[in-house]
């Protein structure tokens, strides 16, 4: 892990999280007029739930101390230290399809997934089983 150059932050820059170009473009959309300064991004969090064990939570936030950030095209992903284990080399993105639309978490650490698309298996897990 790199400092990302904030002063004063513990937020730090992991590029072990890609965001793609068309969920870079709809996060921008989402912090539109937002103040720069308050250094908003999309929480992607995972916690315990969902049907297959562990699932994504995700909201516009602030950076806190501690988060991992991820950037691209000027906006974050934000990422607590502690899901980061769940997420190292996870792709972010966004789809907009007829009938299911928004981001989606494609993670290798996931052993197998739900139907829904909010909830995994991760492959540690999976293995102890």
């Amino acid at each position: 892990m790199k400092m990302n150059g904030m002063s004063g932050s513990a937020a730090y820059s992991w590029d072990m999280i890609e965001i793609t170009e068309s969920a870079a473009e709809q996060l921008r959309e989402l912090l539109e007029g937002r103040d720069p300064e308050l250094r908003m991004g999309l929480r992607l969090q995972v916690t315990r739930g969902g049907c297959a064990g562990m699932q994504y939570e995700m909201k516009v936030d602030q950076v806190a101390q501690g988060d991992v950030v991820s950037e691209r095209d000027g906006v974050s992903v934000i990422i607590d230290a502690e899901s980061l284990k769940f997420l190292d080399g996870s792709v972010i993105d966004y789809e907009d399809g007829l009938n299911d639309s928004g981001f989606k978490v494609r993670n290798p650490k996931a052993a197998r997934s739900c139907g829904c698309g909010t909830s995994f298996e991760p492959a540690e897990m999976a293995a102890a089983s």
